[in-house]
C-alpha cells in the first residue's frame, strides 16, 4: 500500500513545469502483489485476477518501451500510464474496503467467481471498463498535471492504444476456450463479435475531448462522467453474460 500511496502523492502534487518522468514501478508492483491475492477457488479463476494478469503484462511492456525511447515524450507517456493504472487500482481498493466502485467496474467484481463466465469474458469486461471510463479520465488528469491539452497527448494515447489492441489479440489467443475456433452457435461467439476495442478506443478519445471542454463546468462534466460510467457498466454486464 505504501507504494501505491507514492503514486497518489505524485497525482496530487505534480503540476506544470515538473520535468521528472513519473515512476511506473509502484503500480506494477501493486499489480504483481494482487496476482497472489486472488487464487483460484475450487478450480474457478477469479475474474478480476484474470484482467489484472493481462493488464500487468501490458503495463510492464509500456514501462520497457518508455525506457527504450519508443514514446516521443517519455514524461507524458509515463504520466498517462500511471494515472490510467491508478483508476483501476482505486476501483480495487474501493471493492476491498466494501465501498462502491465505479459502475463500469461493478459487474466484474460482482461476477468475478461466477462459474458460468469464461476467463475471456472477464478479461474483455475489464478492458471495456478501463478504456470506456478510466482512459478518458486519465487523459484529463494527465493534462491537468502537465499543463497541456488532449491534442498534446494524442501520440502517447495512440501508442498506448496500439498496445491495448495487441493485448486484446493476446487475450483472445490465450483465453479462447478449446483448441479450435468456437462454433458459430456458441453464445460466446456472439459476445465476442458485439464489442470492439478499436471502437471503444475511438469513443474514449472523443470522451476525453468532451471532458476537457467541460472542465470549467464541473456539474456538466460530472454528469457526463456518470453517463459514461453507467454506459460502460451496461456493456460490461452484457460481456459477462454466463455462457455455460
Amino acid at each position: 500500500m505504501a507504494q501505491f500511496e507514492q503514486v497518489q502523492r505524485f497525482s496530487q502534487g505534480d503540476g506544470p513545469g515538473v520535468a521528472t518522468v513519473p515512476d511506473i514501478a509502484p503500480v506494477i508492483e501493486r499489480m504483481r502483489v494482487l496476482r497472489t491475492a486472488w487464487p483460484p477457488v475450487g478450480g474457478v479463476e477469479d475474474g478480476v485476477e484474470v484482467f489484472n494478469r493481462v493488464y500487468l503484462t501490458v503495463t510492464e511492456t509500456i514501462d520497457r518501451q518508455i525506457d527504450d525511447g519508443a514514446f516521443p515524450d517519455r514524461r507524458a507517456a509515463a504520466a498517462l500510464d500511471v494515472r490510467f493504472a491508478e483508476r483501476y487500482l482505486s476501483a480495487v481498493d474501493a471493492a476491498a474496503a466494501g465501498r462502491r466502485p465505479p459502475d463500469c467496474w461493478r459487474p466484474l467484481f460482482q461476477y468475478r467467481r461466477h462459474p458460468g463466465v469464461r476467463p475471456l469474458q472477464f478479461a474483455l469486461a475489464g478492458v471495456n471498463a478501463h478504456i470506456a471510463h478510466d482512459l478518458p479520465l486519465a487523459v484529463v488528469d494527465t493534462c491537468r498535471a502537465l499543463g497541456c491539452a488532449p491534442p498534446d497527448l494524442e501520440d502517447e494515447f495512440d501508442r498506448v492504444g496500439d498496445l491495448l489492441v495487441t493485448m486484446e489479440e493476446r487475450i483472445r489467443e490465450d483465453l479462447m476456450p478449446g483448441p479450435d475456433l468456437l462454433e458459430l452457435a456458441d453464445p460466446l461467439t456472439h459476445l465476442l463479435g458485439s464489442w470492439s476495442l478499436e471502437r471503444a478506443r475511438e469513443a474514449a478519445w472523443s470522451a476525453a475531448l468532451v471532458l476537457w471542454r467541460l472542465r470549467d463546468v464541473p456539474l456538466l462534466a460530472e454528469e457526463f462522467r456518470k453517463r459514461m460510467d453507467a454506459g460502460a457498466g451496461l456493456v460490461g454486464r452484457c460481456l459477462l453474460t454466463p455462457c455455460r
